[in-house]
């Protein structure tokens, strides 16, 4: 199988015996190939076929890899639109994995600075890792193709709306109708690298004496408007690179996950939910703004996403308890007293966050969207009564469609008499008639929807 063959010539490089006649740079190519099929060809997530593609361990290599895949699924339609014109006839389907090698070598001849004889040359060859030596000459020929013909090709694709947006259709008409005078920029910022944000933790540093400790490590920092213990880096870097990261001084976490702790405002003593909790960012936040004083319960439907919220928690030094279930059905022993503050950072199209991860884009299909309401709705309905006579829930989405957003809470707000909305006082974002939208335009900000919502007591 190709897979296999990729995987034992990426180990051997792992362990320091790399075949002589792949150049440097081959694997790396190997594995942003097999990535970008992982998700193109086989629906997979980025995340998920990064962990299965067997990544270079060097870092070069790691950070080569990942910017290839993520360019190469950024800009995707722009692509496919070249290799279309590049082919004189469609691969088999079995060649996908060399299609996906193509595209990603064509991205390295469009968007990167490697010297084009390097790129074609290491391109080549990594079609011996993908176990199809065959396909090296069409390789070859067709990356050669475009270098002769560059400027007459991408001139005819840049004419066609997909290769313009990169983005598909129906999403555009999505962001169209929910955002008329946004969507553009939306658009255009989704389409972008996503700076890297910190959040300091407060029980550790403060704000001013972490940014100095950046600036003598050599990373310039400057602070995340409307969160007062954010930073955004000028350049993104390896997390082990960050000073203190391992001492749990400071994670990564976007500036607009970081208003979930301050709008839920839990307090020292009291009993907080997080019923989504995975990877456990904003259960943090919550714990280190309270001083680690209140008793947090952190659930999760799936194993591995738990012990990433351990493992989150350990790093920090922070205590919580951690269960496995289902916010859609809550049960268990965490169920028998009701919580003060309730956070729901549901599920969701995760429409705010495509920058970050550009699959979201290809992934995603307009039927998901009512699937993804049903969800969200059965959790609110199932959480709600976990909540006590005036104690508030706030609702999270990474999501920038109404139907998502304003208009599921609005719903929510019809079925449940006792529940009131409490205003969002803040600067960021934007007022909508119910909750507030922070847009991917806002700077450091990915695009996030809060709701407050408030139990009346009888």
């Amino acid at each position: 199988m190709p897979e296999r063959s990729t995987a034992r010539c990426l180990a051997e490089s792992r362990r320091g015996t790399p075949t002589p006649r792949h150049p440097v740079g081959a694997q790396a190519r190997a594995a942003a190939a097999l990535a970008v099929h992982g998700v193109r060809d086989r629906g997979k997530s980025l995340t998920r076929v990064l962990e299965q593609a067997g990544l270079p361990q060097t870092p070069a290599e790691r950070a080569l890899t990942q910017e290839m895949t993520y360019g190469s699924l950024r800009t995707l339609p722009r692509l496919e639109g070249l290799v279309a014109r590049l082919l004189n006839h469609p691969l088999k389907p079995a060649d996908k994995d060399v299609e996906a090698l193509i595209l990603v070598g064509l991205y390295q001849l469009t968007a990167m600075d490697t010297p084009d004889h390097a790129a074609v040359a290491a391109t080549v060859e990594a079609s011996r890792l993908l176990g199809k030596p065959g396909k090296a000459a069409l390789i070859n020929a067709l990356l050669r193709r475009f270098l002769r013909e560059r400027e007459t090709l991408l001139t005819a694709v840049d004419c066609e709306p997909a290769a313009h947006w990169l983005f598909p259709e129906w999403l555009l008409e999505r962001l169209r109708q929910d955002w008329p005078e946004d969507w553009e920029r939306i658009v255009h910022a989704s389409n972008h690298r996503a700076p890297m944000s910190l959040r300091v933790n407060r029980m550790r540093a403060d704000r001013r004496a972490y940014a100095a400790r950046l600036a003598v490590a050599g990373f310039a920092a400057r602070p995340i408007q409307g969160c007062d213990m954010g930073l955004t880096l000028d350049q993104p870097c390896p997390t082990h690179e960050l000073p203190g990261f391992d001492e749990g001084l400071v994670s990564v976490q976007d500036g607009g996950a970081q208003c979930a702790a301050a709008l839920l405002d839990a307090e020292p003593g009291q009993r907080v939910l997080d019923a989504c909790a995975a990877p456990g960012g904003k259960a943090a936040s919550i714990l280190e703004r309270a001083a680690n004083r209140l008793t947090l319960v952190a659930i999760d439907r799936s194993p591995k996403r738990l012990a990433s919220i351990q493992a989150t928690f350990q790093r920090l030094g922070l205590t919580a308890e951690v269960a496995l279930a289902d916010a859609a059905a809550p049960r268990g022993d965490w169920t028998a007293v009701v919580f003060d503050r309730i956070l729901l950072d549901v599920p969701c199209s995760a429409t705010g966050v495509i920058r970050r991860h550009p699959d979201i884009k290809w992934l995603r299909r307009a039927a998901d969207i009512p699937a993804f309401c049903a969800q969200q709705a059965r959790i609110l309905d199932a959480t709600w009564p976990l909540l006590r006579p005036g104690g508030r829930l706030l609702y999270a989405t990474c999501s920038v469609i109404a139907e998502e957003n304003q208009l599921q809470i609005a719903a929510f707000l019809e079925r449940q008499p006792d529940a009131r909305e409490r205003l969002i006082d803040a600067r960021w974002g934007r007022a909508l008639p119910i909750g507030r939208q922070l847009l991917p335009t806002d700077g450091a900000n990915d695009g996030f929807y809060y709701a407050l919502i408030e139990k009346a007591v009888p």
